[in-house]
């Protein structure tokens, strides 16, 4: 579990939980909400895991988390077609074996 190896790194419980919620794609407003706290309280959680894992940003962090989580799970989101993208002109294939989920957002392994 990702939390488990944040910890490991340096984060106590509450930050390895904000930066699990991160790398779910989370804003800070919804990690707040979901963790009973205020914005200001998140802010300062990721100021304290930004330098525990000598980090600069939020994507950064995720970057950091990406080889720990568990792709398997999020596989079906990765797989759905965000609504308007076809029409915006992006691409309705299949495309589900070079898309690596991260956040909200995929990135998509063109290397093939």
């Amino acid at each position: 579990m990702l939390r488990n190896i944040l910890v490991k790194n340096g984060l106590s419980p509450r930050e390895s939980e904000v930066g699990e919620l991160v790398t779910q794609g989370l804003s800070n407003k919804e990690i707040a909400d979901r963790l009973f706290v205020t914005e200001k309280t998140i802010k300062f959680h990721l100021t304290n895991i930004y330098k525990k894992m000598q980090v600069k940003s939020r994507s950064q962090l995720i970057v950091w988390c990406m080889p720990h989580l568990k792709f398997i799970d999020m596989k079906t989101n990765a797989n759905q077609t965000a609504p308007g993208f076809a029409a915006a002109g992006g691409t309705t294939e299949d495309t589900s074996s070079s898309i690596i989920p991260a956040g909200r957002s995929t990135i998509s392994d063109n290397s093939n």
